[in-house]
């Protein structure tokens, strides 16, 4: 598929997606196999133009339906395309799923003939791969696709003016997070569908207590797309905008639907017991009670400050320690020890979380600076030891839980490196008394050692990615844990009632999330079918029961078809799955061979793609008379850690929601430029360099009449190195259509609306709304201008002091929403509004050992890039956060068009 660029119509979907090479988007591609990507250096690729052939392969229809029954949701996405060539043509079919999901169904219609996909023990499914490798036929692969997401693929070849169908359908349990369970869509269609549909239907015996839909993409006229209907057991929403609707504007091929369409949604927990659905003889059993107190922890924080950690590794984990420590709770105690090749502790003891304590420890935090090597066993060990401790000499409330939160970047290289020897060294000391949570940092760590010695310990292991959001990631996984409600939890049921049940003792419930147990009736005589739940709670045990009824589905939906099936057994099954393959990894030899064995039947049973089977799908036979398996995998995490590490991947920020983010276009510094890509995973920079007083075009959209230009600003002399830096220090920004006008400059805000101006200080903090501009300015640091119906701007004010010698102060300039500009959109930001394809190849060291080089192909040429850091100053305008980039030499030459000359213009408010 790499070597074709043909015909390519886009979309992705969220958990599907069809998709372009090379471009920072995921989605799915109908392509066609008329035109070659050329091929330079292996993975180069240099852009040619579409061919007058670009509307042979015409995708006329893509579907997504979700059913969630009881929090099991069966997603089913369909493409259908026509290929209106009068020759045959390669059709290929890519999209996007969450990766905790099982495939469970693929399939192809081609004139009339069905090709499903089978599922089969991968060992099997390897050696028909390989034959069809050997042989030069193409193979269909899953890959890792970012964080949360895995990609499918296939290509088929289709004759003249034929249809054909492609079906996929995944299942998977939807996880209660933060009170909250999340559905995402995401869609890329990059031009218009005749039929685009987004179709969900919650069903929730439990009720719902609420429903929310959006989506990132969503303007005003979008907006009354979304249809939701909800009522106290069942929710309908649907998004279904038409070909006009999809468009950006009339008659151009541009579309607005761009991004995450995203449904969150909890349900009602009145019943202290939890909510139990039998159906078709397997049950399952929801549990989380409502307004329960949280019991205190006793937490023992083990950094990782080895020399790997330097730079902004450390500083993001001092910055998320910082607000940790914030969040404590009084009744909670707490200890920090660093560790490199020796081991600091702030004290020798934990401490209670007083206002105090906690400023002190604050201190301290702030004063952990990277040295040495990585002894982790020490470490941990020593963490261990002042819990075990502590609880002797009881120092510790005595209804408390006890963890230890470990974050590191590397491998132990310091001190016992056997992992094996760490791993029972740490489970020994431990003795099944306190919880070892493991937050592996970037992909220089082995997963697997911190996966399994954190579940051999009723802890669980989590990847922190690198990139400039690692501080929220941080601090999100300590929110999930961060407020224990129970300890010690058993679900219990009649032993003559019930077998094959999914683990039923859990260590800890936390707030806002659930305990699942699912398992098969024995029979359906429900009169004796008692359920008790016991857990240790803050003051008393937890423990309640009750008697277990059958809901009637047909009472509760009498209007709708019985589409339930049975969704139990498979939730069941799916279940059961996971926790036996969490079970593979640790424990004897027969225990772990045990638990693949039952794991494998059980997959190839239920027809489950996991990361022992495989689905093959045999395609039509090609030209010569040959046919050509697809074989679709599941990764595990360590794999998808490889893949990445083979990639040289770079995880790029993602904010507190858990879709991905629109990306973000910026200039600001000295002055830096920043194209962030989130689909991508990446992002390019570069400088240019002017004399001051020199005024820079940098975003020009002819059909909306959106103009904005720049005004640079030199230094107030030479410094001593001789180099003058220049900042930005005026913006002038017009709309013509709405007949707005704007001057930002580092005094003064000046605004032209409706004949008048109005102007406004730095040093006040505003909200102006208008018919046609909304101003939002808070003091000295931020101006955010949203124009009616299209794009959003924010300017930062960097304040220098005022004596400095060199430097003054300077603006930056943040564009948001750059998907609602044309097109037609242009200027030194603007040009790359609509994406940019690129390939990086041949990594190598730089001149600084940080910062290594590569060679970048884009735009038809070959570029020398450094991979760096520019600052994104949004969230801290003092600091800033770091985020990594291929840095573009020479004032951007070769991925600017043209030359940086080329964007002068005469005048703030000037197109030439």
């Amino acid at each position: 598929m790499s070597g074709l660029l043909g015909v390519r119509l886009l979309l992705l979907w969220g958990s599907a997606c069809l998709w372009l090479p090379g471009l920072a988007r995921g989605a799915l591609v109908i392509s066609g196999a008329h035109e070659a990507l050329q091929e330079t250096s292996g993975a180069a690729r240099s852009l040619q133009k579409r061919s007058t052939n670009e509307a042979t392969v015409e995708v006329y229809s893509v579907t997504v339906d979700c059913t969630v029954t009881s929090r099991f949701a069966h997603t089913v996405m369909t493409s259908k395309a026509l290929n209106k060539a009068n020759t045959s043509q390669e059709i290929f079919f890519e999209m996007e799923l969450p990766k905790t999901a099982f495939i469970s169904n693929f399939s192809m219609e081609i004139e009339g003939q069905v090709y499903v996909g089978e599922v089969k023990e991968k060992e099997k499914a390897k050696k028909q791969y390989e034959k069809a490798v050997s042989s030069g036929q193409t193979a269909g692969l899953v890959k890792a696709s970012g964080r949360k997401m895995e990609k499918f693929s296939v290509s088929v070849n289709i004759a003249a003016k034929s249809n054909v169908t492609f079906i996929l359908t995944y299942e998977e349990l939807l996880q209660r997070k933060l009170g909250q369970y999340e559905i995402l869509t995401r869609v890329k269609p990059k031009q218009p569908v005749q039929e685009f549909q987004i179709v969900a239907n919650i069903f929730e015996p439990q009720g719902l207590s609420y429903v929310d839909a959006h989506a990132t993409f969503l303007s005003n006229e979008l907006l009354p797309l979304v249809e939701k209907t909800v009522s106290d057991k069942k929710a309908h929403i649907s998004f279904s905008p038409t070909m006009e609707q999809q468009r950006k504007c009339p008659g151009c091929d541009g579309t607005l639907i761009d991004g995450d369409f995203i449904i969150k949604y909890d349900v009602n927990r009145a019943n202290s017991l939890g909510n139990i659905q039998i159906v078709n003889g397997y049950f399952v059993h929801f549990f989380a009670p409502p307004d329960l107190p949280r019991v205190p922890k006793n937490v023992v924080f083990v950094i990782d400050r080895s020399g790997s950690m330097s730079g902004r590794k450390i500083a993001q984990t001092r910055e998320a320690m910082l607000a940790i420590l914030k969040d404590l709770h009084e009744e909670d105690h707490f200890a920090v020890i660093q560790f490199d090749h020796t081991i600091l502790s702030w004290k020798e003891s934990l401490t209670k979380a007083t206002k105090e304590n906690v400023d002190q420890a604050m201190v301290y935090v702030r004063n952990i600076r990277d040295l040495g090597g990585t002894n982790i066993n020490d470490a941990v060990l020593r963490g261990v030891e002042m819990l075990v401790k502590d609880r002797q000499e009881k120092k510790l409330p005595e209804r408390s839980i006890d963890m230890i939160i470990l974050l590191t970047d590397g491998m132990p290289n310091s001190g016992e490196s056997r992992l094996p020897v760490i791993q029972n060294n740490v489970h020994s000391a431990i003795g099944g008394n306190m919880s070892l949570y493991c937050l592996g940092f970037g992909n220089d760590v082995d997963y697997s050692f911190l996966d399994v010695m954190s579940r051999q310990n009723k802890g669980l292991a989590r990847r922190i990615f690198e990139g400039s959001d690692a501080t929220l990631q941080l601090q999100g996984f300590y929110d999930e844990v961060s407020s224990p409600l129970l300890s010690e939890v058993d679900l219990r049921y009649p032993d003559n009632a019930v077998d094959f049940l999914t683990t039923n003792h859990f260590d800890q419930l936390f707030n806002g999330s659930e305990i699942v147990v699912a398992g098969r009736m024995m029979d359906n005589n429900l009169d004796n079918f008692m359920v008790e739940v016991f857990g240790q709670g803050f003051e008393e045990d937890f423990t309640v029961q009750g008697q277990a009824t059958a809901d009637d589905w047909g009472v509760i939906y009498p209007d709708e078809e019985y589409i339930f099936g049975d969704f139990t057994e498979r939730l069941w099954a799916y279940l059961t799955i996971q926790q036996l393959l969490q079970k593979s990894k640790s424990g004897d030899t027969d225990e772990k061979a045990n638990a693949t064995a039952k794991a494998l039947d059980m997959s190839l049973q239920y027809s489950f793609v996991t990361p022992l089977t495989s689905m093959v799908v045999t395609k039509p036979e090609t030209e010569d008379g040959t046919d050509s398996p697809l074989i679709a995998d599941k990764l595990t995490e360590e794999q998808r850690q490889q893949a990445e590490r083979m990639a040289h991947r770079y995880i790029p920020p993602v904010h507190t929601s858990s879709y991905q983010p629109s990306p973000t276009y910026f200039v600001d510094g000295d002055p830096h430029f920043m194209i962030e890509l989130p689909d991508r995973d990446d992002a390019v920079c570069f400088n240019i360099n002017d004399k001051p007083g020199t005024i820079f075009n940098l975003v020009r959209d002819p059909v909306s009449g959106i103009l904005v230009n720049g005004q640079v600003i030199g230094d107030k002399k030479i410094p001593p190195d001789g180099k003058i830096n220049t900042y930005f220090c005026r913006f002038g920004i017009i709309h013509q259509t709405l007949g707005v006008r704007l001057e930002v400059s580092t005094q003064v805000i000046s605004v032209f609306q409706d004949g008048k101006w109005v102007k406004l200080l730095w040093s006040d903090a505003a909200s102006l709304k208008g018919p046609n501009v909304d101003l939002l300015l808070t003091k000295d640091r931020s101006l955010t201008v949203t124009l009616k119906d299209s794009v959003k701007f924010v300017i930062l004010l960097h304040k220098v002091w005022e004596k400095h010698p060199y430097h003054r102060d300077y603006l930056g300039f943040y564009t948001l929403d750059s998907h609602l500009l044309s097109p037609s959109v242009h200027g030194l930001l603007g040009q790359f509004y609509h994406g940019i394809e690129y390939e990086v190849t041949d990594l190598r060291p730089g001149e600084v050992p940080e910062k290594p080089d590569a060679t970048m192909f884009v735009k038809g040429q070959e570029l020398n890039v450094t991979r760096g850091w520019q600052r994104d100053f949004r969230r801290d305008v003092k600091n800033g956060d770091n985020v990594p980039c291929w840095f573009i030499h020479n004032n951007g030459t070769g991925l600017l068009d043209g030359d940086a000359a080329d964007y002068i213009v005469s005048g703030l408010f000037k197109t030439v």
